[in-house]
């Protein structure tokens, strides 16, 4: 059994209950973990705020060199990395490699720029003043973190945390604690006691603790529209940091002089990665209507020629999906769209020949509306919708026409295309000819319901730290304007 890591030290906690972590391609237990209390939550939230009095003023240097030192830790411990990923969040192995990637180059991006500066020197209004503009951290961050990506979207929510200063508190998913916990015990182990700490278990009994925590002022959470607004209404009265990154509904237009060929690999890759289960996954495709036929015979070829099984497969193209409530959900909004008159092109079942795990094959519905739940809400799941468009002016009417604005994809070779969907679409993050594809550099993050939050690049960094400005004068005499006014009568 894996425990909680806090302060330092592997822990049972207060509970005597524990919590299964199944393979989602085998539905088999691989370990045990205990399940968490409040009172587990609380005592990591007290070594996090104690390391903080010492973290805060340790040298950018030093942070940076404790992060890089992270980084090459979990390098070497790829191969373990890597299978472990596959085995309790069902990846293949191919899109775990990359999740390991951006999980030690996350951690090198934000040791160096976390030394990069700490504020400005703004020009003063007097010759005898000086005022700076400081970036200070906030004390203890919650990071809590979803089950689909569990380590990269922890790094890029603890990487900068950490550089900027803050002391941090895991509330890893109940369904992939495993990953972070051996990160925990092989490659952060160099880092002080209480700087970070782990407490495993659900929601209402870890995460909501954390959240209504008074010495926890940042919340960082990536996860469901519902979750969010919780965790909103719980934080507002206290007036907390939220950094939210909710859920999405992407678009993928596909204009009419693009590839077929190559538009449904593209299609396949922005929908299917992650069986699906990607936040920033196509969820509503947009075809000329004029070439429609051409695309979606394209498209249902490719999907067909993806084998679907283990991850730990050499051969797998798409794993399960992360648990059956998950699947039956997916299953409801494909019964919805046949219901209303959608067609099944691909897919649209649980593939026969695998009597285990949590397999659905990828699903291609034509003949799709907006009035359908399958274009409306979040599926989280290997469904390709296709609905067609008669301009492109109403194609992005229709990205637009979502109440999430998390990503959107357009896939043309027409530069005055390109800039129309840039410059019209309300998302917060625009790809063009290369979907789903992100840069350390670069701010990733949503628009309208997909929260306001951004992580990487220099944003990323700044959700963790709060400004306070300095203004000093070098002269100790009194101003004309202090009172009495006038000439003192």
């Amino acid at each position: 059994m894996r425990a909680h890591f806090i302060n330092g030290e592997f822990t049972r906690g207060k509970s005597s209950e524990s919590i299964e972590v199944r393979n989602p391609a085998t539905e088999e237990v691989i370990d045990t973990v205990p399940r968490g209390t409040p009172e587990d939550a609380r005592t990591a939230v007290e070594a996090a705020q104690k390391a903080f009095d010492v973290w805060r003023k340790t040298s950018a240097n030093v942070r940076a060199t404790m992060l890089h030192e992270a980084a090459a830790k979990m390098r070497a411990h790829q191969e373990h990395i890597v299978k472990l990923l596959t085995q309790e969040e069902g990846k293949p192995i191919p899109e775990n490699e990359e999740e390991f990637e951006w999980l030690c180059t996350t951690f090198d991006y934000y040791a160096e720029l976390g030394r990069h500066e700490r504020g400005r020197v703004l020009p003063s209004g007097e010759y005898t003043q000086l005022n700076m503009v400081i970036k200070e951290p906030y004390g203890v961050v919650a990071c809590i973190v979803p089950w689909n990506y569990p380590l990269l979207l922890l790094a890029w929510k603890m990487a900068p945390a950490l550089a900027a200063g803050n002391t941090i508190v895991i509330k890893p998913s109940e369904l992939t604690p495993l990953s972070t916990l051996y990160l925990a015990e092989n490659c952060w182990d160099h880092f002080p006691p209480g700087v970070i700490n782990i407490v495993n278990g659900f929601g209402k009994e870890v995460a909501e603790p954390l959240v209504t925590d008074k010495d926890v002022p940042v919340i960082a959470f990536t996860g469901s529209l519902a979750t969010g607004q919780r965790i909103a209404s719980l934080a507002a009265p206290m007036m907390k940091k939220l950094h939210l990154e909710l859920g999405g509904k992407d678009a993928f237009v596909i204009a009419d002089d693009a590839d077929p060929e190559l538009a449904a690999r593209a299609l396949a890759y922005a929908g299917l990665t992650n069986c699906g289960q990607v936040c920033t996954s196509t969820e509503r495709i947009y075809l000329p209507r004029k070439r429609a036929s051409e695309f979606t015979e394209a498209l249902v070829a490719h999907v067909k020629s993806l084998r679907i099984g283990d991850g730990l497969e050499s051969n797998t193209d798409i794993g399960p999906m992360i648990g059956d409530s998950y699947r039956a959900k997916t299953e409801a909004h494909v019964a919805d769209a046949i219901a209303a008159g959608a067609k099944v092109l691909a897919g649209g079942r649980r593939p026969g020949h695998l009597s285990k795990g949590f397999f659905y094959e990828p699903t291609i519905l034509g003949g799709v509306t907006h009035n359908m739940v399958v274009m409306r809400e979040e599926t989280f799941g290997p469904v390709l919708p296709l609905m067609e468009y008669d301009s492109f002016e109403q194609a992005i009417q229709f990205t637009n026409d979502c109440e999430f604005g998390l990503g959107a994809c357009l896939l043309t070779t027409d530069s005055y295309k390109a800039k129309m969907f840039f410059e019209e679409v309300k998302a917060g993050t625009i790809w063009i000819n290369d979907p789903l594809t992100d840069n350390y550099a670069g701010p990733f993050g949503g628009m309208k319901y997909s929260g306001g939050a951004r992580e990487l690049g220099q944003e990323g960094l700044d959700e963790f730290r709060e400004t306070k400005h300095v203004h000093w004068e070098f002269s100790t005499k009194g101003k004309s304007w202090w009172y009495p006014y006038g000439n003192g009568n």
